[in-house]
C-alpha cells in the first residue's frame, strides 16, 4: 500500500507539471485547478508515505527521480519537447542513483 502512495503521488506531480507547462505561465486559467490541486495531492501522499515509516532519502528519490522521468517523456510526447541521448543518459544515470539508494536503504 505504501508504495502504491508514493506511485499515485508521483502521477499526481507529474500530472501537475505538465499541467503548468500547459497553462501558459497560467494564462490559460483552466489548467490553473489541476496544477494546484494535483501538486497539493501529491504532497499530501507523500506525507502519508513518510508517516508509514518509508525512508525519506528513499520516498524523495523515488519520487524527483520517476517524476523528472516521466515529465521528460511525456512533454515530448505532449509538447513535442526536446528530448536529446544527453538527456536521455541523464535519466538513466538518476534511476540508477535511486536504484543505489533503494538497494543501500534495504541493507541497511
Amino acid at each position: 500500500m505504501t508504495w502504491a502512495l508514493l506511485l499515485a503521488a508521483i502521477g499526481l506531480e507529474v500530472t501537475a507539471t505538465l499541467s503548468l507547462k500547459a497553462s501558459d505561465g497560467f494564462r490559460r486559467r483552466r489548467w490553473i485547478a489541476p496544477v494546484v490541486v494535483g501538486y497539493l495531492a501529491s504532497f499530501a501522499l507523500i506525507a502519508a508515505v513518510l508517516a508509514r515509516g518509508m525512508a525519506v532519502g528513499v520516498v524523495y528519490g523515488v519520487w524527483v527521480a520517476c517524476g523528472v522521468a516521466l515529465t521528460a517523456v511525456l512533454g515530448r510526447v505532449i509538447f513535442g519537447d526536446p528530448l536529446t541521448r544527453t538527456m536521455r543518459v541523464g535519466i538513466a544515470l538518476i534511476m540508477g542513483g535511486v536504484l543505489l539508494i533503494e538497494l543501500g536503504a534495504a541493507a541497511g
